[in-house]
C-alpha cells in the first residue's frame, strides 16, 4: 500500500486496517493531523470489513448514537466522488416488518424516536409494504416502518475510500506490518513495536495508539494491560443465484424471524441473528488468517432459510450462489468500544462493533477523531465510552458464554427492563442467597446482580416481558408504597465506593467537584464534577470521614469512568484514589418509619437533633458496626448503611427481625427508580450526562459562587449571565394507563421539543412519570408551564403535566423528616 520506508515517529499509530481504523486515519487526516501511520497485519479489509454485508440504518436508540449513523450514511454518499473510489452507496430505504403486537409496538415506538432526531420514517401498512416489495409474504404481517433515506454499500470498497481518502491529506498506510506491542512508561503510550514486511522487527515512537484491531483486538490490548471485552462469533449469510426482474429493493429487516433480507447485482442475500450464537476463535486466530471463511453449517442456519421459503417464496426456487460463515466481534452489551482506555493515556479505541461496524464506523472515525484532536468527545458518547468496561469482562470464559447471546440481541424484542440471561452470577453481594430465598428477581449492571424487584410466594421468580404492564407492577407498587408510607429495604451494595485519603485530599477534591468540600468531619456532600463547559460529568456524594479522608459513592455502572477522572485530574497533589466497592455493604433503610427501625436495632440516637440530613456517623447495629449515611435517592427519611462485607447478612438479619414490627419490606431497583422519578432526582446516563449544562439540569445548587479555582465554575457564571437556554422538567401523564420509559417524544403545543430523558409509574402520584429537556431561551418560569405538553408513546399523545418543582414532596420535608 505504501512504498515509502516506515517512519521511526507518528503523532498517531492505528491498529488495523479494517473499516474503523480507515475511518479514524480519514478523520485523523481531515482534522489537520498530517502524521498519522495505519498498520495493517495482512491486507486492508481482510478480518471483517470485507464480508460485512453493509447495512447503512440511521436509527439509534439515542440522539447521538443515531447522529454518528447518519454520519455515516450522509459521509458514505459522498465519498465515491471525494476520492474516486466507488462505494456501491445506494440510499434505497429500509422496511422493517412486524409479526407480532408486540413487535409491532417496538416498531412503533422506535417511529416516535426517529421523529425526534429526525429522521425520515413513515409508518406503513402490510399491504403497502408489499407494493413496496412485490416478494414479501404479508398474510401474518401486523404492520411495518419504512425509513426511506437507510442504504446499503460495498463494505470493502467503503473502506478502501476511506483509506484513499486519509492518503489523499498524508496518512501512510502499511500491509504486512504485525503490531507485536504497544510500548508505554509512566502510565501513557510511547510507541508501537512491529514486525514489517520483510520480517524485520520495528518501532514507531507515538503518543497516540488507537487500537482497531476488531476480533484481534483484545488480545491486543490485553498486552499493554487494557480492558477490551469483545470475542468473535460465527455470522451467518446466504446469497441466491440471479433472480430474473429483481431490481433495487429496499434493504428488509424481520426480527422477528431474526432475519434481514438485500438485493445485490440481481441476487438475494439473507443473513441471520440468531438467538443462540456459535463464538469462535476461543483458542486463538491463525496466524495466517486473511479473508478466511469459516466452515459451512446447514444445521445451524437451516431454522432461519425455513422462515426466509415462507417469508419470501423466491428462496424456495433460487439456487444459492454462497453460503457464507465468517467471524465477527462481539461486546458483552451489544454496544461498541469507543474513546481512551482508562488503563493508560494515549491508548485509544474503536472496536467491538456487533455487526454494525459498516454503519457505525463513519461517525465513530469523526468522533473519536475529535475526542483525540480537540481533548473532548464532540458529544455524550456514553452508551459506547470504552469506560463503561468492567475488568472482569475481559475473562474468555465469560465472553464465550455471553457473546452467544449478544449477537441475538440485535433483532431480539427490546422490551424494556429485559435482562441478559448468560453469564450470570459473576459479582454478587453478601446478601444475594438471602435475598433470593426470599423472593428476589435479579437484574444486572456492570456484572453486579441487583434486586430488580421480589415475587410473592407461590409467584413464579421471573420477568414475563411486554410493552404494557409486566408481570411485577403489582409487586413494585407495593414496593413503592411501602417507600412511601411506611418502611422499604434496599440492597445497594453495587454502588461505587471511593476512598480519596491525603494530605491534599480537601484540596484536590475542591479542584474537581462543584460544591464546598472543606467541612466538618461526618457532613454528606452532594456535588458535581463539572467539565470546563459545565456539563456534568460525574453526579455522586461525598463524605467527610476524617480531616484526610473522603469516601465519594458512584453509580456502580459509572465507576471505572469515575475512576479515572479522579486519578486523571490528581496532578501535584498528594492523594491516594482506592476502588473500596467490595469491602463495604450499602444497605438503605427508606421511609417514614425508618427512624422507628433504626432505634430498634441500635442504641444510637437516630431523631433530627442527634443525626440531621447529611450527615454520617458510626452506631452500633444488632452486634456490629456500621457506619449510618443519612441521605436519600428515593425522596423519603431514611438511612444508607456501609457495613463491613463480613458484617452484612448478621446486620441484615437484625434488620429484617426488627422489621416484623414495622412493616419492613424488602424493594427492588424497580421501585428505586420509580421513587427517585416522583421526587425528581436526576439520573446520570440520562438526564443528566457530559453535555447537559449543570444549571440546565436543574441541579445549579451544587455549584458553589464563592469557591475558586474549581473545573467548570467559569461556564456556571457564564450561564449564569447569559441565562438557561433550556430547562429541565418534570412530566405527568393525566391518564393513568401509558407506560413512560424513556425516549418517547415531548410535544410543546403541537410540536415535538426533544426526548424523555427517563421514566417510570409513579405509583404514588397515579400516573407515568417522565423527565425531559425544554427549550426556553428568554422564557420566565410561568411561560414555560403555560404551555400545553403531550408525550406520544408509539405514536399516541397523551396529555401531561409539567412542572418545575418536584411533584412529590417538593419541600422536601419528608426527607428532612
Amino acid at each position: 500500500m505504501c512504498a515509502a520506508p516506515i517512519p521511526a515517529k507518528a503523532q498517531a499509530v492505528i491498529i488495523g486496517g479494517g473499516v474503523s481504523g480507515a475511518s479514524v486515519a480519514y478523520h485523523l487526516a481531515k482534522m489537520g493531523w498530517k502524521d498519522i501511520v495505519l498498520l495493517e497485519r495482512k491486507q486492508l479489509t481482510s478480518g471483517t470489513t470485507w464480508h460485512a454485508a453493509g447495512l447503512i440504518g440511521q436509527l439509534r436508540g439515542s440522539a447521538n448514537m443515531t447522529r454518528l449513523a447518519k454520519y455515516s450514511a450522509d459521509l458514505y454518499v459522498k465519498l465515491a466522488a471525494e476520492t474516486g473510489v466507488e462505494t456501491g452507496m445506494r440510499q434505497v430505504g429500509s422496511i422493517s416488518v412486524a409479526l407480532t403486537q408486540h413487535r409491532h409496538e417496538e416498531l412503533l415506538r422506535q417511529a416516535t424516536v426517529a421523529r425526534i432526531f429526525d429522521v425520515d420514517v413513515q409508518e406503513i401498512s402490510p399491504s403497502e409494504a408489499k407494493a413496496m416489495y412485490p416478494h414479501l409474504n404479508v398474510g401474518d404481517v401486523v404492520g411495518a416502518v419504512h425509513l426511506p433515506l437507510d442504504g446499503q454499500c460495498d463494505p470493502a470498497n467503503i473502506a478502501m475510500a476511506l483509506a484513499k481518502g486519509a492518503r489523499m491529506q498524508g496518512a501512510q498506510i502499511f500491509e504486512y506490518t504485525k503490531v507485536t506491542g504497544v510500548t508505554r512508561a509512566n502510565g501513557r503510550v510511547t510507541g508501537v513495536d512491529y514486525v514489517g514486511r520483510d520480517g524485520e522487527p520495528g518501532h514507531i515512537a507515538t503518543d497516540v495508539v488507537v487500537n482497531c484491531g476488531g476480533m484481534w483486538g483484545r488480545d491486543l490490548a490485553e498486552q499493554a494491560g487494557v480492558t477490551l471485552p469483545l470475542h468473535a462469533c460465527e455470522h451467518f449469510y446466504l446469497i441466491t443465484e440471479p433472480v430474473e426482474g429483481l431490481g433495487h429493493l429496499p434493504v428488509l429487516r424481520v426480527p422477528d424471524e431474526c432475519a434481514y433480507y438485500k438485493s445485490d447485482a440481481g441476487k438475494m442475500m439473507i443473513g441471520a441473528f440468531e438467538p443462540k450464537a456459535k463464538p469462535w476463535g476461543m483458542a486463538g486466530i491463525r496466524e495466517d488468517f486473511e479473508f478466511d471463511t469459516l466452515p459451512e453449517d446447514w444445521d445451524h442456519f437451516m431454522p432461519i432459510l425455513e422462515h426466509a421459503m415462507h417469508r419470501m417464496p423466491l428462496f424456495q426456487t433460487s439456487g444459492i450462489h454462497t453460503f457464507f460463515n465468517g467471524p465477527e466481534s462481539f461486546t458483552p452489551d451489544d454496544r461498541y468500544y469507543l474513546g481512551e482506555a482508562p488503563e493508560v493515556k494515549g491508548y485509544w479505541v474503536a472496536a467491538g462493533y456487533n455487526s454494525v461496524g459498516i454503519a457505525g464506523s463513519g461517525g465513530a472515525g469523526m468522533a473519536l477523531a475529535h475526542w483525540i484532536t480537540e481533548g473532548e468527545a464532540p458529544f455524550d458518547l456514553w452508551e459506547v465510552d470504552i469506560r463503561r468496561a468492567q475488568p472482569f469482562q475481559r475473562n474468555k470464559a465469560y465472553l464465550k458464554e455471553r457473546v452467544s447471546e449478544t449477537l441475538g440481541l440485535l433483532y431480539a424484542d427490546h422490551f424494556p427492563y429485559r435482562q441478559v440471561e448468560t453469564a450470570r452470577g459473576v459479582r454478587r453481594t453478601p446478601l444475594h442467597d438471602h435475598l433470593k430465598a426470599r423472593g428476589a428477581v435479579f437484574g444486572e449492571v456492570a456484572g453486579w446482580e441487583r434486586a430488580n424487584w421480589f415475587a410473592n410466594p407461590g409467584q413464579k421468580a421471573e420477568y414475563e416481558y411486554s410493552w404494557k404492564r409486566q408481570n411485577w407492577f403489582d409487586n413494585q407498587k407495593a414496593e413503592h408504597l411501602a417507600v412511601r408510607n411506611g418502611v422499604g429495604f434496599f440492597d445497594m451494595t453495587s454502588f461505587g465506593k471511593i476512598r480519596i485519603e491525603g494530605r491534599d485530599a480537601v484540596k484536590f477534591l475542591n479542584r474537581i467537584s462543584s460544591a464546598e468540600m472543606d467541612v466538618a468531619v461526618g457532613r454528606i456532600v452532594y456535588t458535581m464534577f463539572l467539565n470546563e463547559k459545565g456539563g456534568i460529568e460525574a453526579d455522586l456524594t461525598v463524605t467527610r470521614l476524617s480531616e484526610t479522608a473522603y469516601l465519594a459513592v458512584v453509580p456502580g455502572a459509572t465507576l471505572q469512568r469515575n475512576l479515572a477522572w479522579m486519578r486523571e485530574h490528581l496532578g501535584e497533589d498528594f492523594a491516594v484514589i482506592t476502588d473500596m466497592t467490595a469491602a463495604e455493604s450499602v444497605l438503605c433503610v427508606m421511609g417514614p418509619k425508618s427512624r422507628d427501625l433504626m432505634q430498634k436495632v441500635s442504641p444510637a440516637d437516630f431523631s433530627n437533633a442527634a443525626h440531621p440530613f447529611g450527615t454520617m456517623r458510626e452506631i452500633e447495629i444488632g452486634m456490629g458496626l456500621a457506619r449510618a449515611h443519612r441521605v436519600t435517592y428515593v425522596g423519603e427519611l431514611g438511612w444508607e448503611l456501609y457495613v463491613s462485607s463480613d458484617q452484612t447478612a448478621h446486620v441484615f438479619e437484625a434488620l429484617e427481625a426488627a422489621g416484623a414490627e414495622v412493616g419492613l419490606k424488602l424493594c427492588g431497583l424497580h421501585t428505586l427508580d420509580s421513587c427517585r422519578i416522583e421526587k425528581a432526582y436526576r439520573h446520570w446516563g440520562h438526564d443528566i450526562t457530559d453535555e447537559d449544562h449543570v444549571l440546565e439540569a436543574g441541579l445549579g445548587f451544587t455549584a458553589s459562587r464563592k469557591k475558586p479555582g474549581y473545573i467548570g465554575r467559569e461556564a456556571v457564571l457564564r450561564k449564569e449571565a447569559a441565562g438557561l437556554e433550556r430547562r429541565m422538567v418534570q412530566f405527568r401523564l393525566t391518564d393513568p394507563e401509558p407506560l413512560l420509559f424513556h425516549n418517547e417524544a415531548l410535544v410543546r403545543d403541537g410540536k415535538i421539543i426533544g426526548p424523555v430523558t427517563s421514566g417510570a409509574y409513579g405509583h404514588f402520584l397515579g400516573g407515568a412519570v417522565g423527565m425531559g429537556y425544554v427549550p426556553c431561551k428568554g422564557e420566565t418560569e410561568a411561560e414555560i408551564l403555560a404551555s400545553r405538553y403531550e408525550i406520544e408513546v408509539a405514536g399516541v399523545r397523551h396529555e401531561a403535566v409539567a412542572s418545575l418543582a418536584p411533584m412529590h414532596d417538593p419541600k422536601s420535608e419528608r426527607v428532612r423528616g
